[in-house]
């Protein structure tokens, strides 16, 4: 018989699918929850084999010069532990030389082999050891170490690798050919130590080896402690016994995208906190280099090993993306900066996520069951969406497609040319004949339908899952580009660490600027989060009233239709954060908005969202004269999205500090609006004539390359069309992935 303590989310399914839950079911359901099991076995071995004090070792990573030794020194007498340091205790008693004599003597390529040579025939247990910055380069070796020891990476910033290099009087280390500087070499290492670790210790400028070793204990004592890191509902309410009942890890979240009674996942912990000193050491990173930090303390190495985590994020924010910054921040006036986020393949804020997204999403799935995506889009996230899952590799493809639902007339020409000529062989679009809140409102109702979800299992061997910022693994990733912006800020010169700033952000669905929300409790030192409504202005109101009240509000399309919004789904995220995790009081708001369609918070909840939230909103007149006098002073086009951000913050910031301006998409996404701010004579242009019209203008930013040459193809391609009506669209769902899976 098959049980379901690690998967409570098919316990609905199982009950209402396969009543006897007994191994002679469909083999498709044994499959996924045989796996699901399996995750849990994986786990309780993990947990039972990588031990601080037992036959593990503990093995410290890193370049000449990154404290290895010293570490493993202090961490010895801290456990009471045998240390043993590779250079001294195993090379020059196999070899009977120094090391230097060694290398002198057989030069590197020999030196390597006879090196890797020597691990191999070293064998211990519960001891700390120390390698050599050239261990790493040596596969055999390494894999023969990792059997039975945790891998710890001293990642030290290069520059005092290098001043420290100096001071121990060492001018050549292992692979340093004449005429290679060792800040080149050090560099070409890197890729070596990322390859091997399980855990990263990120050693900050300053920081002393009695610090640097207590970190290690801490990420080998987070390493192996693998249930410490769960996910809970918004609704949830903790029952008095058992209160891990209703948790998951983080690649649950990721897979089942919202949480069985309705609410969304977020952790049970709070952030990770970095201290200054490490923030400072992130200012000269690169933006891969700062996600790679952050998401690796976000996302526990059980759920996504720490080095494959690594390469999907070099994948995600590689070629794909215009600039190479991929976020960059631009000054514009006076103390008003834009965080550029439209440098993505799809221009906009979106590709941020969903160019990671998908790889982790792919991770985190059962080998043996099929995924269908179903997305809601108010314009950008789907062919955000739709890009991003077709950049997986083929066998995953193969098992994953996505279904995007978009409002048939709420989207600009462009967006809708765009979401159409996305489509793949793993993905799709419908248009549907209502608005965006329809669309949200209808697939939250497809995934709580759990007779439809268990159906889809045991018919298709097919799973239901989101990418919207509903989805844990689409929001995660929007944290770094804020965190990245103000590091960007101090780099340039414009503030030092820890001068406080104001966030500006166009908000629709509230999880741009939740992702700010956490960057702060991470320790970016944001003021306020000024929230940019248009005339869809529900989150302005309650932000300044504390009553959400959609009543007799019709939703009105504008310049801006990302963010022609009216339930902000990740609000809730928020307001369960506000009121100390009180799952019974987000269940009870959002019941009330979807049986009377508004409700009011405490005026003590209230006050706390004020003391960190301002709130306003752009007519669309106020919008286009935005695009036109930022265009006539500096030569520069916003998006409609961003000028209704740059109208709030003109007018809600107090001058006091810098202002980041978040530009969640590329101005040719709105060619028609630009072209009416800008005053150029109304012509019944094509959407590709218009980009290459605008684009021939030389204004800053400059034209988006990717999306010049999509629209060639894509006013050509079809799409389906279906009613406002759930059951039509579980249909066209069920049609979908009959003819992709079946």
């Amino acid at each position: 018989m098959l049980h379901f303590n690690r998967c409570p989310h098919l316990k609905q399914i199982a009950q209402k699918c396969f009543p006897s839950i007994h191994v002679r079911t469909d083999k498709h359901v044994q499959l996924f929850l045989s796996r699901t099991l399996a995750l849990a076995e994986f786990r309780k071995s993990w947990h039972s084999t990588h031990s601080l004090v037992g036959d593990k070792n503990i093995i410290l990573m890193g370049p000449p010069g990154a404290g290895k030794t010293t570490v493993g020194r202090i961490i010895g007498q801290k456990l009471g532990c045998c240390v043993i340091d590779v250079d001294d205790d195993i090379l020059e008693k196999t070899w009977n030389m120094s090391v230097s004599e060694k290398l002198q003597d057989v030069g590197n390529e020999q030196f390597l082999e006879e090196e890797g040579k020597a691990m191999l025939n070293f064998s211990t247990s519960g001891s700390v050891i120390s390698l050599t910055g050239s261990n790493p380069m040596h596969d055999a070796s390494m894999w023969h170490l990792k059997k039975n020891g945790i891998i710890v990476y001293l990642d030290v910033p290069l520059i005092d690798i290098v001043s420290r290099l100096k001071l121990m009087k060492i001018d050549r280390i292992v692979g340093q050919d004449a005429g290679t500087s060792m800040k080149d070499l050090l560099k070409f290492r890197r890729q070596y130590y990322k390859k091997w670790y399980d855990t990263r210790v990120f050693c900050e400028s300053g920081a002393s080896p009695e610090e640097v070793a207590d970190k290690v204990l801490s990420a080998v004592k987070r390493y192996q402690d693998v249930d410490s890191e769960t996910f809970v509902s918004t609704r949830h309410i903790w029952p008095k016994d058992e209160r891990k009942v209703s948790t998951k890890f983080f690649s649950e979240a990721v897979i089942e995208g919202l949480a069985s009674d309705g609410g969304l996942f977020v952790p049970e912990k709070e952030f990770p906190k970095l201290n200054c000193r490490e923030w400072k050491s992130l200012v000269g990173a690169t933006y891969i280099e700062r996600a790679q930090i952050l998401l690796e303390k976000c996302i526990h190495p059980a759920d996504v090993p720490a080095a494959r985590l690594g390469e999907m994020i070099e994948t995600a924010y590689g070629e794909n993306f215009a600039c190479s910054k991929i976020a960059p921040v631009r000054h514009l006036s006076g103390n008003q900066f834009i965080l550029e986020l439209f440098h993505g393949p799809t221009g906009s804020f979106k590709d941020l996520s969903l160019q990671l997204m998908p790889h982790l999403f792919a991770h985190c799935i059962p080998p043996s069951c099929n995924y269908m995506i179903l997305v809601a889009t108010s314009g950008d996230t789907g062919s955000a969406v739709l890009n991003g899952f077709s950049r997986i590799n083929k066998n995953d493809k193969q098992r994953i497609a996505v279904a995007t639902f978009f409002p048939e007339n709420g989207v600009s020409d462009f967006q809708k040319a765009q979401i159409i000529g996305s489509q793949k062989e793993n993905g799709w679009a419908v248009g549907v004949k209502s608005d965006f809140d329809f669309c949200q409102t209808a697939v939250k109702g497809i995934f709580r339908d759990s007779d439809f979800a268990g159906f889809l299992i045991m018919e298709y061997g097919t799973v239901l899952s989101s990418a919207n910022s509903i989805n844990w693994g689409r929001l995660l990733p929007q944290v770094v580009y804020h965190a990245s912006a103000y590091l960007d800020l101090v780099s340039q010169g414009f503030i030092s660490f820890g001068s406080p700033v104001d966030v500006c952000i166009p908000t629709g669905n509230f999880g741009n600027i939740l992702a700010a929300v956490y960057a702060k409790m991470m320790g970016i030192p944001i003021r306020k989060f000024i929230c940019a409504s248009n005339q869809n202005h529900v989150l302005t109101d309650f932000i300044k009233t504390g009553h959400y009240d959609l009543r007799e509000r019709k939703l009105a399309q504008t310049f801006s239709p990302a963010i022609d919004i009216l339930k902000a789904s990740n609000l809730e995220r928020h307001l369960h954060l506000m009121a100390g995790k009180n799952g019974k009081l987000m269940t009870k708001l959002f019941n009330q908005l979807e049986e009377q369609h508004h409700f009011q918070i405490e005026k003590m909840l209230v006050e706390k969202l004020q003391q960190d939230f301002v709130a306003d909103w752009c007519s669309e007149g106020e919008c286009l004269a935005a695009i036109h006098s930022t265009y006539s002073t500096s030569g520069y086009i916003l998006d409609p999205h961003t000028a209704v951000a740059k109208v709030v913050a003109d007018r809600m910031q107090d001058k006091t500090c810098p202002v980041i301006v978040s530009s969640t998409a590329h101005y040719s996404k709105f060619a028609p609006a630009i072209m009416q701010a800008l005053k150029i004579k109304e012509i019944n242009h094509t959407s590709s004539s218009q980009l290459y019209l605008l684009s021939s203008y030389n204004a800053l930013p400059p034209p988006h390359e990717a999306l010049l040459e999509r629209t060639k193809q894509q006013e050509k391609m079809e799409y389906q069309v279906c009613a406002a009506d759930v059951n039509v669209m579980k249909n066209h769902v069920e049609k979908l992935i009959q003819n992709q899976f079946v």
